[in-house]
């Protein structure tokens, strides 16, 4: 069975871990864990073909800085994620976590990820940055990190409501597996393109939106037959 290996980073406590047990097991855990290193996998079906989705968790505190690179090998996808209630975890995308994904795996792709959306319009956490002169971090703000540093695009999702979260680990896959852009002209032979997800045994599957499948092949004519070609 392949696999595809997708590598969480971003600071300390930016909802992380949550994000992958969330997606994982359906749950949201109930106490804050700081990661040392954890990985988790789901099962995904792509085509008749199964595929092991290879969630790693890594820490973002500083102290792990040495030791968090040796998770970062064979990646074929990053998603570097910051809270949207912290400003200095949105900066640190820029400042730390897209130059060292980048010095370490140069190529890879990255998406950037909004967390904790459900605190966005909190307002204990608008009065809060508020007195530091800060406010929660705005879509816009990311789409626009993320064409300045050329990640794939910007998505964000909440682990508590699980709104977007399913859509973060979709557009995940589509970039890891979409091929390279190169001049010569790209040929898709595949039938419909189904993404399906199994969280645990007892979830069953779930197939991936039909404009994902077309974006995954874009540049690409769909014919009636449903196979991609140019």
């Amino acid at each position: 069975m392949q696999t595809i290996k997708c590598v969480v980073v971003g600071d300390g406590a930016v909802g992380k871990t949550c994000l992958l047990i969330s997606y994982t097991t359906n749950k949201f855990p109930s106490e804050y864990v700081p990661t040392v290193f954890d990985n988790y996998a789901v099962t995904v079906m792509i085509g008749d073909d199964p595929y092991t989705l290879g969630l790693f968790d890594t820490a973002g505190q500083e102290d792990y800085d040495r030791l968090r690179p040796l998770s970062y090998p064979q990646t074929d996808v990053f998603l570097v994620c910051f809270s949207v209630t912290s400003p200095a975890s949105f900066e640190n995308v820029k400042e730390k976590w897209f130059p060292e994904v980048h010095h370490h795996c140069p190529g890879v792709p990255c998406l950037i990820v909004g967390t904790q959306v459900d605190l966005r319009d909190d307002g204990a956490v608008i009065e809060k940055l508020a007195r530091q002169k800060q406010r929660p971090v705005q879509p816009d703000a990311g789409e626009r990190l993320a064409r300045e540093l050329g990640a794939v695009k910007y998505v964000e999702c909440s682990a508590l409501t699980q709104k977007g979260l399913k859509n973060v680990f979709d557009e995940a896959i589509v970039a890891a597996l979409e091929p390279p852009v190169t001049k010569s002209k790209r040929r898709c032979t595949v039938s419909f393109f189904c993404l399906e997800k199994s969280r645990t045994f007892q979830r069953s599957w779930i197939p991936l939106t039909r404009p994902l499948f077309l974006r995954y092949c874009k540049g690409n004519q769909l014919y009636g037959d449903a196979s991609i070609s140019d």
